[in-house]
């Protein structure tokens, strides 16, 4: 849990653990696997699930356009990361959503 919260506080100081508890809760069995575990902006399905199970599915919004914006935002965002965790990546999706309080 420890790793997640240090490798979110690098994008946002003032990241709080509970917050990143729940991600990690949520994405539960993903994160088990190095692969799963990580978010392949060079990936369009992937991305596409993001989308879909993220943005669209836990949180409600029916705007595509406005939840590709944001996951190419954080894809520029975490652009010097190789491997992009996806809690990290789930976070800031989340942030730039204005839906951390609904976790």
């Amino acid at each position: 849990m420890s790793d997640h919260l240090a490798d979110v506080q690098r994008y946002d100081a003032g990241a709080e653990a509970d917050v990143i508890a729940k991600i990690v809760k949520h994405l539960g069995i993903a994160l088990r696997n190095r692969d799963s575990s990580l978010v392949s902006c060079s990936d369009q399905k992937e991305l596409d699930r993001v989308r879909e199970k993220w943005c669209e599915k836990k949180f409600g919004i029916s705007d595509a356009r406005r939840c590709n914006m944001i996951i190419q935002t954080v894809c520029e965002t975490m652009a010097a990361d190789r491997n992009k965790s996806r809690v990290t990546f789930y976070y800031l999706v989340a942030k730039h959503l204005g839906k951390l309080d609904e976790l």
